[in-house]
């Protein structure tokens, strides 16, 4: 026999799935739109290459990858953000920075399942290109602010938690650690929350942190106020500058109470470079929901020049998880304007007839030929989530009417068939 489930960690979608998805890409959409950004795509098959890089990223260890027909190595896209990087220097010169793109691919990754975390998910991408400083950091942050508004989700419920790759660097330099294990050690300190003490303890001495290095990092991780970290560093400190400015701009467009200093985000990917973020939901009962930030050397890792750029991607899987826990799920339906319920053989042309002329009218109309009973075709309209039922009773249709029953009213009507074609508009 045939395995008829999905593949472990991917997901069907029947409508009312799909119907929530559409939902949730809808919000994303719109809201990018009200930002200015365009939407672009890719083909989800990408060379292998293109992930494989420095610092020991889990996602490299993640790939879905193969060997096709042409001995080429490839592998399904785990994330867009290289693929935008791909795009770009395809066609650097003819491209007007600063750009403002979005997308909503699918993408997966062989990675352990959690709630919240499959191996194959859709995720948000936005991000500018070409537009140092945080003013590109201000309109990225706000766009998913405004989105989660858009969810019925506000700082009551989700938290922004803020830092800076710069701020860790300055840590890592201020305890000893030599500029060129920054990024392996980065990589290592991002698992905290998914590793016991120990464990993270062990893997830190790996990359050559000592006992009273270990215990100096932990002191600065332990820290909860900018200023604290600020004053262990001294004045100088590029780092928290850049985070106090940050703060204060998105105070300025009014999203200062969803933002906090979190100076444990370090996100996992190495080409981060400064700004990076993570939205959490406040009861901390999920993994991070969404995650970003800036990476102006990535183009240049693919020997392009280094543009500035800031993104982030944001899931479905662990949204609509967040959303289902808070009861904050719409109550979604099909879209019908009128459905059209014949009672007998007789009047099936009729129906389609009908049905065929509202279309053309610009309604959204359907025909039910399998209700003959009256109270079976109501349910099934309702069903259907339409707004009205056009019903073909014998003796009405015996003297060329209809009747016309609005289904969010419970009101019905019995009008002539040319009559209710004709002011029908």
């Amino acid at each position: 026999m045939i395995d008829l489930r999905p593949v472990r960690g991917t997901r069907d979608f029947y409508p009312p799935q799909l119907r929530l998805r559409q939902w949730l890409f809808d919000i994303w959409r719109r809201t990018s739109a009200q930002f200015g950004f365009e939407e672009y795509d890719a083909c989800i098959l990408e060379s292998e290459a293109l992930y494989v890089r420095k610092a020991g990223d889990e996602i490299t260890e993640q790939l879905y990858s193969f060997q096709d027909k042409g001995n080429r190595r490839l592998a399904l896209r785990p994330e867009m953000t290289p693929t935008l990087a791909r795009l770009i220097l395809q066609r650097e010169k003819a491209l007007g920075f600063p750009l403002k793109w979005f997308s909503i691919p699918q993408c997966f990754r062989y990675e352990r399942m959690t709630r919240g975390r499959k191996r194959e998910h859709y995720q948000w991408n936005l991000d500018i290109v070409g537009q140092p400083g945080n003013v590109a950091e201000v309109e990225v942050i706000s766009a998913l602010i405004m989105s989660l508004e858009a969810m019925g989700l506000d700082a009551s419920r989700v938290r922004l938690h803020v830092n800076d790759r710069r701020l860790l660097g300055e840590v890592l330099d201020h305890i000893g650690i030599p500029a060129e294990r920054h990024l392996p050690v980065m990589v290592v300190m991002d698992k905290r929350d998914k590793v016991a003490p120990e464990s993270l303890a062990a893997m830190l001495a790996e990359q050559g942190l000592t006992g009273p290095q270990l215990e100096k990092l932990n002191a600065f991780l332990a820290m909860e106020g900018l200023d604290e970290v600020q004053h262990a560093l001294g004045d100088e400190s590029a780092g928290a500058r850049a985070l106090d400015d940050l703060l204060s701009l998105m105070g300025r467009v009014g999203f200062g109470d969803t933002l906090v200093f979190d100076i444990t985000v370090v996100r996992g990917l190495s080409y981060y470079t400064g700004t990076v973020f993570e939205l959490r939901d406040r009861s901390a009962s999920l993994r991070a929901i969404c995650g970003g930030g800036r990476y102006d050397s990535l183009l240049s890792t693919y020997g392009g020049p280094e543009i500035p750029a800031i993104g982030f991607g944001f899931g479905d899987v662990v949204i609509l998880e967040l959303l289902g826990d808070l009861d904050l799920l719409p109550d979604l339906r099909s879209e019908i304007d009128y459905v059209v319920f014949p009672f007998s053989d007789e009047q099936v042309p009729a129906a389609l007839e009908i049905s065929q002329q509202l279309r053309r009218k610009g309604y959204r109309a359907d025909a039910d030929f399998g209700s003959r009973k009256l109270k079976r075709a109501l349910q099934r309209a309702g069903d259907m989530g339409a707004r009205h039922a056009i019903l073909l009773m014998p003796d009405e249709m015996a003297r060329g009417e209809i009747v016309v029953r609005d289904l969010e009213r419970r009101e019905e009507q019995r009008v002539g068939l040319e009559e209710f074609l004709k002011q029908t508009k």
